[in-house]
């Protein structure tokens, strides 16, 4: 008889101080069959320092070996093997190996279930005395000077507050590159080290940040920027609507972006806005 399948838990981890593992994570590493981890010498501190015995397999899965394994970790999973994946800190596939690994599960109508806990994007957003009420996870900024512009360029006008990772020894360029994007003067936080011994966080305009970062930057880094202020209304007569369509234009925008752009700012029908343009 073919075995009924078994669970995929992705349990969060300590982003700094260990003491904030969620306690059920000591229950899963003693009794899961199966232990996927980014890195087991970090494994083998964390069950150390919660005193927990791991009696299932333990095996490696990082971004470099995740395309490969995940097959095996799901055969494992339709045996009816209880699995459970934990990366060096925070949640599993939030920028972290998983998401392979968790599509896969849902494809085969896997129970995919999660030890929620420490998450270094909802602690700095936080902190971060930025509006809250809505906001966007960025991840990691592209290596690449050009490609990392043009994915700031993309977010220009993104009115949610926008939270990002970053490596430290890169975090001067990024805030340079979304203060040429967004605005020197957009206000945003640097927060470092969240929840360790040297935790900090630098609030302030992205210009200031940028000269802040130049004395150098240690330890693990999450930006969070706040959004762009809501554009403001355009007239609906007809002279506003004309004149608002060739100031965009004029900035460089396509007609047709700015027809769509000007319509939806004025409450006008799309159409309405491209006749008066067109002249019909």
């Amino acid at each position: 008889m073919t075995p009924e399948p078994g669970v995929l838990v992705l349990a969060a981890t300590p982003i700094g101080r260990v003491g904030d593992a969620p306690p059920r994570l000591a229950e899963e590493l003693a009794t899961a069959d199966v232990v996927a981890a980014e890195d087991t010498r970090r494994l083998k501190r964390l069950t150390s320092d919660l005193g927990v015995t791991i009696t299932g397999r333990v095996v490696s899965y990082f971004e470099g070996n995740e395309t490969a394994r995940t097959p095996v970790l799901l055969d494992a999973l339709l045996a009816g093997e209880r699995v459970l994946l934990v990366t060096d800190a925070g949640m599993p596939s939030v920028s972290d190996p998983g998401y392979r690994l968790v599509a896969a599960a849902v494809e085969a109508d896997v129970l995919v279930t999660a030890v929620p806990g420490p998450s270094a994007v909802l602690t700095a957003l936080a902190v971060s005395g930025l509006p809250v009420d809505r906001f966007c996870f960025e991840g990691f900024l592209p290596r690449k000077a050009g490609e990392r512009s043009r994915r700031l360029a993309g977010l220009a006008k993104e009115e949610r507050t926008m939270v990002f990772f970053e490596a430290p020894h890169r975090t001067e360029a990024a805030l340079a590159a979304m203060a040429e994007a967004l605005g020197g003067d957009r206000a945003a936080a640097v927060c470092r080290e969240l929840t360790k011994t040297h935790e900090e966080v630098r609030r302030g305009p992205l210009d200031d940040l940028v000269a802040w970062a130049a004395e150098g930057v240690r330890g693990e880094v999450t930006i969070v920027v706040s959004g762009a202020p809501e554009a403001a209304g355009v007239a609906n007569d007809a002279a506003s609507l004309l004149a608002a369509v060739a100031d965009r234009e004029g900035s460089g925008m396509p007609r047709k972006e700015a027809i769509v752009e000007v319509a939806k700012l004025a409450g006008v029908p799309k159409r309405e806005v491209y006749n008066l343009v067109h002249g019909a």
